[in-house]
Formats: structure tokens, sequence, C-alpha cells
């Protein structure tokens, strides 16, 4: 007996120098002090001595159990040391290296260019209106002369919603807010988003942004509107841009025109992107229907007015040259990278 004691004391020893983690070292002391480990069992062992043998065997065993745990616990706290300075030589951190500086972001060049409109409006003494995007079919229709069985309405088909009320088709509802108001004289923008149930392609989109502008005074005529249009164009692309305006056809105007401006990509000689015309259309304008004046109360005898709308998306790719305004949208980071 006492020799099995003395071979399993120099077992352990050898067995827990060799223990590299704190896992192998419960492990061990499972099998040695657990309920059925060897130490155990020889303790259990002691009832087949002989009387005189059982006090001197049971020293031995309680002596070498005081002296395994003893040396158990001692590998656990060097285990846990070398565990911490191994841990904490893996995460430490050189304060000398430069830090890894945060990429930062960017204004959409949706939100760039609005915000060079914005300006550029604002420096000919324009002030910013926004409205809602819900209004009532008279707002969004019928107040520009845009009545019930007006083939215009199919042109401008949107969401409905079950009160009758629609996602506005465009923001020119502002300029009739603005007008019943009755505060005169009137020079305002109105950007927003507006909705029309339009497919989606390289130049169409359901959702999408416009900017407003209106011109009420007395005495305003057609020679102030292409003046303030073509400075507009010009500050916005360049001193070399050129301006034309071709007679065209809205119900709230009267007369009425679309703006183009010289080509981006060809600079007027003609190329694919304006299919060889030299020029791109980038809005619609006129004087104010003397009707929407009289709906809005006021005086078309008195007073007269110019309006003019434009697509932000249309403004943006015509002025960094994008060829699908989808690409605003997709959120593809190497896309507005480039604009940064």
């Amino acid at each position: 007996m006492t020799g099995k004691i003395a071979d399993l004391r120099l077992k352990c020893n050898e067995r827990i120098s060799q223990c590299r983690c704190l896992k192998d070292l419960e492990q061990l002391r499972l099998e040695i002090l657990g309920k059925k480990g060897e130490l155990t069992q020889l303790l259990k062992s002691l009832g087949s001595a002989t009387p005189e043998e059982r006090p001197m065997l049971g020293q031995l065993v309680n002596s070498a159990r005081e002296e395994i745990e003893a040396a158990l616990e001692c590998s656990k706290a060097d285990i846990i040391k070398q565990e911490r300075c191994d841990r904490l030589l893996a995460e430490k951190i050189d304060v000398t290296m430069p830090g890894k500086a945060p990429e930062l972001g960017a204004k959409h060049p949706l939100t760039t260019v609005l915000d060079e409109l914005k300006s550029i409006f604002i420096g000919m003494g324009y002030s910013i209106a926004e409205g809602t995007e819900i209004e009532t079919p008279y707002y969004n229709f019928e107040a520009l002369n845009i009545p019930l069985t007006h083939p215009a309405r199919s042109e401008q088909d949107t969401f409905y919603f079950e009160d009758g009320n629609s996602l506005r088709t465009s923001t020119s509802p502002m300029q009739v807010h603005i007008m019943e108001q009755g505060k005169l004289p009137i020079k305002a923008i109105c950007p927003g988003r507006v909705f029309r149930r339009d497919e989606v392609d390289a130049t169409h989109a359901p959702v999408f942004h416009q900017l407003e502008g209106i011109v009420v005074d007395r005495g305003v005529t057609m020679g102030d509107l292409k003046g303030t249009l073509g400075l507009f164009a010009q500050q916005l692309f360049g001193a070399e841009t050129k301006v034309r305006f071709r007679p065209h056809y809205f119900p709230f105007t009267e007369p009425s025109a679309e703006m183009d401006v010289s080509c981006f990509a060809c600079g007027g000689v003609g190329c694919r992107v304006c299919k060889q015309e030299g020029f791109i259309e980038i809005l619609g304008c006129g004087m104010i229907h003397p009707r929407v004046l009289q709906m809005s109360g006021i005086d078309p005898g008195v007073y007269s007015g110019f309006a003019f709308g434009m697509g932000l998306e249309r403004i943006t790719m015509q002025k960094y040259g994008v060829l699908d305004l989808r690409l605003f949208y997709e959120n593809d980071v190497r896309f507005l990278r480039q604009f940064s």
C-alpha cells in the first residue's frame, strides 16, 4: 500500500508538470481526486488493511491528497498567469503606429446639385418653399388648369389613397399654395420629391425629384423668364453653355416652352448622347396661365408671372455626364465615391 501511494505521488507530480491548460489540469484532478479517482480508490481499500496499519496508511493517503491538491493549485495559478501573459502579448497595441483614419462619407450627387441650385437662385433673390407630398386632386390637377377630363391626367398618373388624395405628380401644387397666400410679389423655388407610375429605365423612375420656380409681379414678361434661365444654366454648367427655347404645351402656362442646353458630351457639335442634335432638354417653362392666376386669387389683368420646373436627376446627369439615373439609387459606393 505504501508503495502505491508513493508511486501515485510521483505520477501526479509528473503529469501536473505536463499540463499546459486548465482543461487538462481539471481532467487530471478528476482522475486522481474524483469520486472514482485513483487516490479515492486507495482510501476505500484501507478497509482490507489490519487495524494496526490503518492509522498509518490513512495518514499517508491524507498527506498525499494535501500534497497533490497543493501541486494542482500551484500549477493552476501558473497556467492562469501564463495565459494572461500570452493574451496581453497577442492583444498588445503599438501606440507609436499611426491610427487608421475612418472613411468619411460625402454628399450624394443629387444633394450636391440641389444645394448648388438653391445657392444660384437664392443669389437671384428667390426664397425656398417646401410642401406636403400628399395633395388633393384640386391642388395636384384642377388648380393647375388640368380638369378631370384633361388628357394630361393620364400622362401624370400617380398613386392614389382611399380618400381620393394622391402623391403629388410634380412640385407645381406648391406654386398654387404660395399664390393663394396673396403675398405679392412672389419669387420662390420649390424643391421636393414627386411620384408617378413610370416604368424604371435609364431616364425614368416612379420616385424622383423636381425643382419648381415661380415669379409673380407687375410687368413680368417672357424676356424675364429667358434671361433668368439663361443665367441659371451658365452658372450651373459653365459660362460657355448655350441655351435654346422650343415651343411646347403645358396646361398651366401660356405661352409654354422647353429649354435645352448645349450637350455636355460634345459641346453642341452633335453626338450619340444628344442624338446628334447638340442640345439636351432639361426643363419646361412658360408664362403662368391667366386662369391659374385667377383661381389662386390673383388678378391676371394686373399681375403676370412665369414658372419653370426641372428634374433634379436630369440636371445632375447633365452636369456630371451620367447616362443612367438608376445609378443614383443603387447605393454602389464605387459610383458614389466619384463625387466625394
